[in-house]
């Protein structure tokens, strides 16, 4: 019988961008979760179209705000964020196994809030003249997925409460751009995006104290050794302190930041 763990392997495995969000947005959180079984993927990693073509993020130069497809191509990098948000959310309710029914429907319904943020981006961008795939993006978050592959600890303590938490800070920052040239849309679907967003770290934070207790580790100094371990992405301001306290970061946390 199918499970919830063996039906998230079918969007993530999904090559194509739309279905991907579609089949993400179909999966059924009645379904047994199936906790305890070990799962193989089908592929070496979440399936991937042809475009965007992936480059160094060195490689990706913005254009002005005041053109069409300057606002584009900020969409698109918004959209492919979100898109890979799905895979990693799908990825760890396949690959991780042992843990409470509630972690993988919780990681679920985050996939497809994604897969919902995605769809509202793409379908701006297609309104704007444009489409997924249209212009280069980098592949910084998963590749962040994968060095965390081997711990479930390491994966959520990372992805949802750095590289995640990052877009609670930026999103102030990037609607202004898209709204101070009219693009009263694209704020409207950035806002919707951030709200949810704080869900999301707020699991994250959730399941990272639940892990740190489980092995007996102190949830502050063991984000910073991980953050060591794994050559994270260091942080710096400005930080959106409202929506990180929003989020489950706790004073000490915050402190830290500083």
């Amino acid at each position: 019988m199918s499970t919830l763990r063996t039906a998230a392997l079918i969007p993530w495995a999904e090559t194509d961008p739309v279905l991907k969000a579609q089949a993400t947005l179909a999966l059924d959180l009645q379904l047994p979760v199936g906790a305890e079984m070990p799962l193989t993927a089908p592929c070496a990693g979440p399936g991937r179209g042809a475009k965007p073509v992936l480059v160094p993020h060195t490689q990706l130069k913005a254009k002005s705000m005041a053109t069409l497809e300057g606002r584009a191509m900020l969409v698109h990098s918004i959209a492919h964020i979100e898109l890979n948000a799905i895979d990693l959310a799908l990825d760890a309710v396949w690959r991780f196994a042992g843990l409470p029914d509630a972690f993988y429907t919780d990681w679920v319904r985050i996939a497809q809030e994604e897969a919902q943020h995605f769809t509202l981006l793409r379908n701006h961008l297609v309104s704007m003249g444009f489409d997924y795939g249209d212009f280069p993006a980098h592949n910084t978050l998963w590749d962040m997925a994968e060095r965390t592959q081997a711990d479930v600890l390491a994966r959520i303590g990372i992805v949802p409460r750095t590289m995640e938490a990052r877009g609670l800070d930026a999103s102030p920052g990037v609607k202004n751009k898209l709204v101070s040239v009219g693009d009263h849309r694209a704020g409207e679907i950035l806002d919707i995006i951030l709200a949810e967003e704080i869900g999301h770290v707020a699991a994250g934070n959730r399941w990272y104290r639940y892990l740190c207790a489980q092995r007996g580790l102190d949830p502050v100094s063991t984000y910073a050794d991980l953050i060591a371990q794994y050559d994270a992405p260091k942080l710096r301001p400005p930080f959106n302190m409202a929506a990180r306290r929003l989020a489950g970061f706790e004073e000490a946390e915050l402190s830290a930041l500083s």
